[in-house]
């Protein structure tokens, strides 16, 4: 989530799109896209396109930060609440809310288009806030916490993620990538607050309790950004409930560049979520630590993916997207093999911090590019939209293989993290060496005067 830089057709030779293009993510995977149109320019900023930059953080705080929580979440629920169920079935409860949130991303865009982001913004942060109520009152049942923390809360994601972006997009020009940038960061800040959050009052008060002070907090900082992000709301162009928008280009299937791309993000996106899911639990199992001090790993790890972020970002500016993209993809992989490595509380935070700065620039950078690989405004979004949709299977699957190859071998007093770390640092790599192709391959097929992209 991040900094995207967000200067389309940047590269020279490359046709350009003057009207304004939001693309972006976070929270673990690649997010949806939102195309709007040329119309009418955006103002660059003023007082109240910066309060939509601050209400649209909280809203990411709440849907990415919730994501990238599920770490200290699977491990409650791995060593407390559900000890008797695999850490690969319990990892589906995080993967399916996240898939949900991308896809669902996906599917809700026509509805942003047609003028409905006000209903998108109220029904999903309602739908979100009442799937953690729900998960309050579960038990230690599986499929309860599966319907709640899983289908509920990713359901309302779906809703909410496209709208505050895609206004921020449209309130800015020359600085739309720093208010980009500071918006999507609300990703891993939320993720601090609500890891803290459930450390704290986990070891005070009962679970029911824990998850439902958590959803409170949702449904006040909802309370805040929503005046913030729709008081006297102007950037509204050409929305209109007519408006058709174009989910599927059939012709992108014979596209190499795409498929290049695609595959580069799915490879990536396999192996991303898995320290975060599991970091926590290995500082318990393997080296011994308290359930806090595992959690504040994780918390390390989350604000290090701030300054990867913006760091990036920076990088991308001045060097084009494919140069830090690739360093932080090849980066991260062999952070996550080395891992394999990691036999102190010492060495552990210093792998989880340097793995969540490099890691962090993982979200943000892709769509930056993908105007390259695509340059046909007129079908961006739609190929946009089909690639995030077969990138968000990756992260459905991703942590739930890793967590199953924790089996093999495994004892009594300790699993088998060793497939996991192998798992996820040899496929992330794999797409970072992708990467390189894709470099070669936009160069080469898209004319481009510059090898800076």
């Amino acid at each position: 989530m991040s900094k995207e830089s967000l200067d389309y057709g940047k590269a020279e030779g490359v046709d350009t799109y003057e009207g304004p293009v939001i693309t972006s993510s976070d929270e673990g995977v690649k997010a949806p896209s939102v195309i709007v149109s040329a119309s009418p320019p955006a103002p660059d900023g003023g007082t109240r396109a910066w309060l939509q930059v601050a209400g649209s953080f909280l809203v990411f705080g709440n849907l990415w930060g919730l994501t990238f929580a599920f770490g200290s979440f699977n491990s409650y629920y791995e060593l407390t609440l559900l000890p008797d169920l695999s850490p690969s079935t319990i990892s589906w409860i995080g993967t399916t809310s996240t898939t949900l949130l991308i896809f669902g991303g996906i599917v809700s865009g026509p509805l942003f288009d047609r003028g409905y982001f006000r209903s998108m913004l109220i029904v999903g942060a309602l739908v979100e806030t009442l799937g953690l109520m729900l998960l309050s009152l579960c038990k230690a049942s599986y499929w309860q916490i599966f319907l709640t923390q899983g289908i509920v809360t990713g359901l309302g994601n779906s809703l909410l993620y496209i709208p505050g972006l895609a206004l921020v997009g449209r309130a800015f020009t020359k600085n739309r990538s720093m208010a980009m940038g500071i918006t999507t960061c609300g990703a891993p800040i939320g993720g601090i607050i609500y890891t803290i959050t459930f450390e704290h009052l986990i070891s005070r008060m009962s679970f029911g309790w824990t998850v439902r002070i958590m959803a409170f907090i949702m449904l006040a900082t909802y309370c805040i950004a929503f005046p913030m992000i729709l008081w006297r709301v102007k950037n509204l162009a050409d929305l209109a409930p007519d408006r058709p928008r174009k989910l599927f280009d059939a012709s992108a299937l014979r596209d190499l560049p795409f498929w290049s791309y695609t595959s580069s993000n799915f490879l990536i996106f396999c192996g991303y979520m898995v320290p975060f899911y599991f970091m926590a639990s290995y500082g318990q199992i393997e080296l011994g630590m308290s359930r806090s001090s595992a959690n504040y790993v994780l918390v390390i790890s989350q604000a290090a993916s701030v300054l990867g972020r913006l760091v990036a970002s920076y990088a991308a500016s001045k060097i084009g997207v494919m140069i830090p993209w690739i360093v932080c993809g090849l980066s991260s992989g062999i952070l996550c093999l080395g891992w394999i490595g990691v036999k102190s509380s010492g060495a552990f935070i210093a792998y989880a911090a340097l793995y969540g700065c490099f890691s962090g620039a993982l979200i943000p950078l892709p769509p930056s590019v993908f105007p390259v690989v695509c340059p046909d405004i007129k079908v961006l979004g739609a190929r946009m939209g089909m690639s995030q949709g077969i990138g968000s299977m990756a992260s459905l699957i991703g942590p739930p293989i890793a967590g199953a190859l924790t089996s093999i071998g495994a004892t009594a007093e300790h699993r088998n993290y060793l497939g996991l770390q192998l798992f996820g640092g040899a496929i992330m790599a794999a797409g970072g060496c992708n990467l390189v192709g894709l470099w070669i391959l936009l160069i080469r097929q898209r004319g481009l005067k510059s090898k800076l992209i």
